[in-house]
Formats: structure tokens, sequence, C-alpha cells
């Protein structure tokens, strides 16, 4: 990863770009203004190219070798010099786009074959043709390469867990009481297989593109080059980005999809604030134990402790993601009638929930790597708690419709200490049968488990992504 130097740590307002830089490098290069300009430039130029090689715009020459062969030296070697001379250009124009747009203009001007071109970038094209393509490639990159392997890593970290402890047996927590037994691996199977119906809508949800002009409508090309299907040229183009086609808008593209990710993103991050919660409380129980690092010092005063703060970092930042990851699916599918600005800010930010999405991915993963399922203080409850079996054997009672079964067992065991010796005292006197009897005898709170064990080895074979 990308190390910073220490003027660009001490210098910045966000977090994600100071503290948490080295975390989030990839992330980083992907949203940066440099990067968006930079595919800016690659759309700008990759447009030229398709009007190019048009036959019926008889006016442009198909582009040789070396003019490609340019055209692509401007996007390979864009800089921080580049970027500085398009900022400059920006200062004039107040106009991010229309600065990029003088400033490809300058390069082929540099080029003598190639100023004949230089009033065909951007032909026909407004502002958001070219920025909703842009956030759209990038926002695909981040998902494929990103977003959606740490979102697997942790599925298959809370898949393996589940195999590993299918049969750890522990009390459930109902109302943080002590209830009917479960296993820990069942408990990690239920939040795998959660978060893995949200993975196959993020893997299925298509992102879109718009090439279509001031309005959505071609007016301008159309008027320009009416023997031109500019429709299929402009699907086509949106295709070659990897992008689905929207055959539906008005000047800008309506970021319907943006809000579509969003709402599964946040879905699947709301799942993970349960899962640190749910292990935050299993170590503040003794059901988990942390491993500890021999250079980590979890107080500043009391050297014993060990804090879950893998897990802390964790549900603040999914938190922070989850505040803005809902205004940006409420807000950027409206825009005033044709078009309005509102949206342009907003957009921007994406990285930063992106950013503190992955920094609590990270975080958790990081986490889970560190505990270990404390098997002596799991049997040592169960064995305290006799009572949880009053469940099975109201319910056999009921089977053999001995009246007020639940009554007796409310009476028998609510707000008493209930022993293994009292419950079989109670089984004894019972009027079942005896195999009925001797089956709940037999049965102790570390085995009453139901078919836990089994859903969380079976889990897997659910599980489709």
């Amino acid at each position: 990863m990308k190390k910073y130097n220490h003027a660009q740590i001490f210098h910045t307002l966000s977090p994600l770009d100071g503290r948490y830089a080295d975390k989030l490098a990839d992330l980083t290069s992907l949203f940066s203004e440099s990067q968006l300009n930079l595919t800016r430039l690659v759309i700008e130029i990759e447009w030229l190219k398709v009007l190019a090689k048009e036959p019926k715009i008889s006016e442009l020459k198909p582009l040789t070798k070396q003019d490609i062969k340019y055209l692509h030296s401007i996007i390979l070697s864009f800089s921080h010099r580049d970027m500085a001379v398009i900022k400059k250009l920006e200062t004039k124009t107040n106009h991010d786009i229309k600065a990029l747009e003088y400033f490809l203009k300058k390069k082929l001007d540099q080029h003598p074959k190639l100023k004949f071109y230089r009033e065909f970038i951007h032909f026909g094209c407004t502002s958001d043709d070219i920025n909703n393509l842009s956030y759209a490639a990038i926002f695909n990159k981040a998902k494929t390469n990103i977003l959606l392997p740490q979102m697997l890593q942790l599925i298959n970290q809370l898949e393996q867990m589940a195999l590993n402890h299918a049969h750890s047996p522990m009390l459930s927590r109902t109302h943080g009481q002590q209830a009917t037994p479960t296993t820990f691996g069942k408990e990690m199977a239920n939040f795998s297989y959660r978060l893995a119906r949200q993975i196959n809508y993020l893997i299925n949800a298509p992102i879109l593109g718009k090439f279509s002009g001031a309005v959505g409508n071609f007016n301008a090309v159309t008027v320009a080059y009416p023997e031109v299907d500019w429709e299929e040229l402009a699907r086509n183009f949106v295709h070659a980005f990897k992008l689905e086609w929207n055959p539906y808008t008005t000047q800008i593209e309506p970021h319907d999809w943006i809000a579509e990710h969003c709402d599964i993103i946040a879905r699947f991050n709301t799942i993970l604030i349960g899962l640190c919660r749910d292990i935050w409380g299993y170590i503040s129980l003794g059901y988990l134990k942390q491993i500890p690092k021999k250079s980590e010092t979890g107080s500043s005063v009391m050297p014993h402790k060990i804090n879950p703060i893998d897990f802390e970092n964790a549900e603040g930042n999914l938190g922070i993601a989850n505040a803005l990851l809902p205004h940006f699916s409420t807000k950027l599918p409206i825009s005033r009638w044709q078009r309005d600005l509102s949206d342009s800010t907003v957009m921007r930010n994406l990285g930063v929930a992106l950013g503190h999405t992955l920094l609590a991915y990270r975080s958790l993963e990081t986490g889970l790597k560190k505990i270990t399922v404390n098997a002596v203080q799991l049997n040592q409850e169960l064995d305290e708690h006799w009572e949880v079996l009053a469940e099975a054997v109201q319910t056999v009672m009921r089977r053999f419709k001995i009246a007020n079964s639940y009554e007796k067992l409310k009476k028998f065991t609510r707000g008493k200490k209930v022993t293994k010796e009292l419950l079989h005292h109670f089984i004894q006197n019972l009027d079942i049968p005896k195999t009925a009897k001797n089956n709940l005898l037999n049965l102790s709170p570390g085995t009453y488990l139901g078919k836990a064990s089994e859903l969380a080895k079976t889990m897997e074979q659910l599980l489709e992504y």
C-alpha cells in the first residue's frame, strides 16, 4: 500500500487521509480528484476515437496508429503537473469539465496532425455525459476490485468460524437473559448467511451510464449529423466501459443505480454493526477471548486490559458510513426538472462513505482474527443454568396433554436457582412415558442444541455468490 508522508498526515481534515491513510490507499487513489480527472480524460479521448471512426462523420479522417499512440500518451503521462494546469484553467472557467476540455485541446494543439480534431473534443456532450461515466467507471472498479473482495473475505471468515465452532455450545441471551442454548458456530452462520444475501444483491446490481447530450435527447448531434445513429453509437460507447445503458435520462443520469448500491451496502453495514455489538458482548461475558499482541496497549493506566478496539472501531466507522449512504440514496435520484447542481458536491463524497465502510471492514477482519472461543467459560455457564431446559420439559408435557404444562414450569423455574438435581426430581415425577422421561433426563444445557450444529455445518451449501 502507498505510504503517506508526515506533511500529508499532519495537515488533513479527514482522518481517512490522515490517521487511516495507509489502510485506504487503494480506495483513495480511485476516488481522488486526480483519478476523477484522469478518468474524465479517458472518456473524452475515447469519444473522440469513436467519432473519428464513424464513417458518416465525413469531416473527420480516421486516426492513424501514431495519432492514437499520442492520445494514449496523454493518458499514460498524466501527472500532478497536468492536474495543476487543469486547476489553473478552472480558476478562469469556474467549470471543471470545461477546464479539462481546454486542457485536452491544448494537448492536441501540440500535435500538428491532431489540431484539426480539436473542435470534436467534447462534441455533442454535456458535462454529465463525461461525469456520470467517470463516476460509474470509478465506482465499478471500487466495487469489483476492492469492496466485493473485502466483503467476501468477511463472509469467508464467518463461514470458517461457523464450521470450526458448529459444536461449541453456548447459552443464548434473548433480552440479555439466559435462554435456550445454541452454538457459537450457528450464531456466526446466521450472520454469514445474511451478509451473503446482500452481497448477491450487490454483485447483480447494474451500474448505469448515459451519453445523450444536454437533456438526454441527442438534440445537437442529431441536427449536426442526422444520418448518424447516435443512440446506437452512445449505447455501444457506454457498454465499452462495462456499464449498462440508460436510455431515458434528462441532462443527468438519474443516479438510481447509486441509490440502489448505497442501500445494499448500508444493509450489509447494518448487519455488521449487529455482529460487532454481539462479538463485543461475547467478549465482555467471557465467551470469547482476545489473543494478546505483545506490542499493543489496552489502557494507558490499566495494564491488564485487552480492549475490543477493532470491533469498536468497525462499529463507529460503519455508523459514519451509514449516516452518509442513506443521504446519497434519498438525495441523488432527485433533480429539479432537467438538471440542478445539488448532486455535484454530494457525488464528490461517495469515496468518503466507502472509505469509512472499507476501514470498518478491515478493522473487523483484523478483530475476527484475534478472537478465540473460551470453551471453559461457555461450559461452566451452561452447567449453571439448568432452567433453560424448562422449554423442552414443558413442550414434552404438552405432547402428552398434561394440563397447564407451561404454567407448572413457570412456577417451578421462574426467579429460582434450578439445579440438575431439582430438575431431574421434577421430571421423575411426571406422568409421561418412560422413553420420553429418559430422553429428558439425558438432556443437559450443553446438549440441548436442536439442529444448531447441523445448521452451522450445512449453511455453506446454501450460499451462492
